[in-house]
C-alpha cells in the first residue's frame, strides 16, 4: 500500500512539476503577442512588422520540438526541460534591456521561440509516469500549461502600463528562472534515460515517418487543433478591433476568454480519450470544427453569433489536442518523444501560418469569410483522414486505431 501511495505521489509531483514549467514557458513564449500594441506604437511599425514580430517566436518554436522531442527521447526530460529554461530565460532577460528597434527585438524574439519547443519535452516526461489508460487525462492537465498564454494577455500589458515595458519582460526571465531552479530540484525521470541500442543517432527515430501513415495523420489532427487554437487567439483581437471597432484592451480580454475555454477542454478530451477512444473524440472535435467555421463564415459580422461560435470553437480545439496525444502515445511507444516533436513542430506551424493567409485573404477580399471556409475545408480532410484509417470491420478498426505502430528494423 505504501508503494502504491508513493508511486502516485512521484506522479502527482512531476505533473504538476512539468504543468508549471510549460505554464511559465508559454508565457514568455507569447508575451511578444501582448505587448505588440506598445511595442507597434514606440517602435512606429507597419501592421506587417508587427504581425513578423509576433509571429517569429511561434516559428522558431514549432520547428525546434523536433530534435528537443528526439533529446528527450534520448537524454530525459528532466535534463532537457531545465536546460531550455535555462537558456530562454536570457533572451526574456535580454528583451527587457534591449527593445528600442525592430532588429533587435526580431533577434531576441527568435531566440525566445526555444520556449515554445517546451511542448515536445513535457510530453515524454508526462507519459513515462502514467499507464496507458491515464496518459490521455494526465497529458490533457500538462497541455493546460498552454494556460501561459492566457496569463500573458492578460496580465503582461497591465504591468507594462503600470511599471513601464521591462517590467513584464523580467517577469517572464523570473517565471522561467524559478521554474529552472525548481525542476533540476525536484522532478526526476520515471525511468534512467539511455539511448535505445547504444546509439546516438538523433534521426534513427524519425524513421517512424517513412513508413507509417499515422505519423503524419498526427500531424494533421495537431495541425488543426492546436494550430487552429493558436491562431485564432493571435489573430481575434485583430478581427474583432477591425470589424467591431472594440478597444484593444476589450478585444485582448475576450481573446483570452476565448483561449482560457481551450485551455480548460483540453484535460477534458483527453479524459474522454481514456474512456470512450481518442478517434471518437477527435471525429466530436473535426466535426464541430466544420460546422463552426462554416457557420462563421456565414455570420463573423453579428457579435452574438460570433461569440457564441468562437466559444464553440474554443471547446472543440481544446478536446482535439487532449485527444491527439492519446494515440501518440498509443501509437509509438518507443518514440513519443520523436513523435510528439513533429507532431508538434505541425501544431506550431498550423498557428504561424493562418494568421499571414487571413491578412491576405482580407486583404484581397474584404472579408474574412474566406478564411474561415478554409478553416472548415481542412477540418474536413481530417475527418477523412480519420476514416480512411478506420476500416468497415470493426475488430480491424480496433486493431489499427489501438494498436502501437509497426517500426522499421533497425
Amino acid at each position: 500500500m505504501n508503494t502504491r501511495t508513493d508511486e502516485e505521489r512521484d506522479r502527482t509531483r512531476a505533473l504538476v512539476l512539468a504543468t508549471l514549467a510549460f505554464t511559465a514557458c508559454f508565457y514568455a513564449w507569447s508575451m511578444l503577442g501582448p505587448l505588440s500594441p506598445k511595442l507597434q506604437k514606440d517602435l512606429d511599425l507597419s501592421e506587417f512588422q508587427t504581425a513578423v514580430m509576433v509571429a517569429v517566436p511561434v516559428l522558431l518554436g514549432s520547428v525546434l520540438r523536433v530534435p528537443l522531442g528526439l533529446l528527450t527521447d534520448i537524454f530525459g526530460g528532466r535534463r532537457v526541460f531545465t536546460a531550455l529554461m535555462g537558456f530562454s530565460l536570457l533572451p526574456a532577460a535580454s528583451l527587457a534591456l534591449w527593445h528600442e528597434s525592430l532588429g533587435v527585438v526580431l533577434a531576441l524574439g527568435f531566440l525566445l521561440g526555444v520556449a515554445g519547443a517546451s511542448f515536445a519535452v513535457g510530453v515524454p516526461f508526462v507519459n513515462g509516469w502514467f499507464p496507458p489508460e491515464r496518459r490521455g487525462f494526465a497529458l490533457g492537465v500538462y497541455g493546460m500549461g498552454m494556460g501561459g498564454t492566457v496569463l500573458a494577455a492578460l496580465t503582461a500589458p497591465h504591468i507594462a502600463d503600470a511599471f513601464g515595458l521591462r517590467a513584464p519582460m523580467f517577469l517572464a526571465a523570473g517565471l522561467l528562472a524559478v521554474a529552472a531552479v525548481m525542476f533540476g530540484a525536484f522532478a526526476r525521470d520515471a525511468h534512467p534515460a539511455a539511448p535505445r541500442n547504444g546509439s546516438l543517432r538523433l534521426l534513427a527515430a524519425l524513421a517512424v515517418f517513412r513508413s507509417s501513415s499515422r505519423a503524419w495523420a498526427l500531424t494533421l489532427f495537431y495541425f488543426l487543433a492546436f494550430g487552429g487554437f493558436v491562431a485564432m487567439f493571435l489573430y481575434l483581437p485583430k478581427l474583432l478591433t477591425g470589424v467591431y471597432d472594440l478597444s484593444k484592451t476589450d478585444a485582448g480580454a475576450r481573446a483570452a476568454g476565448f483561449a482560457l475555454l481551450a485551455v480548460l477542454a483540453r484535460p477534458v478530451g483527453g479524459w474522454l480519450a481514456d474512456r470512450l477512444g481518442a478517434e471518437r473524440v477527435l471525429r466530436w472535435s473535426f466535426l464541430a470544427t466544420t460546422f463552426l467555421a462554416t457557420g462563421l463564415a456565414g455570420t463573423y459580422t453579428q457579435m452574438v453569433p460570433l461569440t457564441v461560435l468562437c466559444l464553440g470553437l474554443a471547446v472543440a480545439f481544446g478536446l482535439g489536442t487532449g485527444a491527439v496525444f492519446k494515440l501518440v502515445a498509443a501509437w509509438f511507444p518507443e518514440e513519443v518523444g520523436a513523435v510528439t516533436g513533429v507532431v508538434g513542430a505541425a501544431g506550431g506551424l498550423g498557428g504561424f501560418f493562418p494568421p499571414i493567409l487571413m491578412g491576405i485573404v482580407k486583404s484581397a477580399t474584404g472579408s474574412y469569410a474566406l478564411g474561415f471556409g478554409l478553416l472548415a475545408v481542412v477540418a474536413i480532410a481530417c475527418l477523412a483522414v480519420l476514416a480512411r484509417l478506420a476500416t468497415a470491420s470493426p475488430a480491424r478498426r480496433r486493431a489499427r486505431l489501438e494498436q502501437p505502430a509497426v517500426r522499421p528494423a533497425r
